[in-house]
């Protein structure tokens, strides 16, 4: 159930296929989402302030330079998914005077051209080659980037735990070339039948 300040669960269908696509495609944006499945810090309790010692200049960080990503392979991949699976007509359409039966005939629809895009664009591997619900132990120096620690999460690797989901890495993507006369914000043309 959505509250007036957050988006519906429908309109959250969309948003999660973007940060999906944005994040199997641009790794600055798979960082800062990252960040954002970070544990909280436990609060630390106040201790006496140590004094100072004298101050040691350090050399200025290099800048992080981010790089911009662009929207035309988001937008592309967006338009295939409406071609194949019509999942802007799906994801736009008020559900709430329809019938669960008829939801579940079309979202079967959805699932199946999605399938079919993600088959025909891209090799989708898992991230661990372990099944879920296996021990594992996570080493010192284990890519963050490939594996999220969750639960209770202290002290420092090695870490064993159960692996509850493989992930997934994008192996290869095969996004068609355009045109540099084509509109990708064009997501789908209007149709008029004669």
């Amino acid at each position: 159930m959505s509250t007036p300040n957050h988006p519906s669960f429908w309109r959250r269908i969309p948003l999660a296929f973007g940060a999906f696509f944005s994040t199997l495609s641009d790794g600055a944006y798979a960082a800062r989402v990252e960040k954002l499945n970070l544990p909280e810090a436990a609060p630390v309790a106040p201790v006496a302030p140590a004094p100072a010692p004298a101050p040691v200049p350090t050399p200025a960080a290099a800048p992080v330079i981010l790089k911009e990503a662009t929207p035309d392979a988001a937008l592309q991949l967006l338009a295939l998914l409406q071609r194949e699976a019509r999942l802007i007509d799906f994801t736009q359409e008020n559900l709430a005077s329809h019938a669960d039966a008829d939801i579940g005939a079309a979202a079967r629809v959805v699932h199946e051209g999605c399938a079919k895009v993600m088959r025909e664009y891209f090799s989708i591997e898992p991230v661990r080659a372990e099944n879920e619900g296996s021990r594992i132990v996570l080493q010192a120096g284990f890519d963050p980037a490939t594996v999220r620690l969750t639960g209770n999460v202290v002290g420092s690797a090695p870490f064993t735990g159960t692996l509850s989901h493989r992930g997934w890495r994008a192996a290869a993507v095969r996004l068609p070339k355009l045109n540099d006369k084509h509109d990708a914000a064009i997501l789908a043309p209007a149709e008029v039948e004669l």
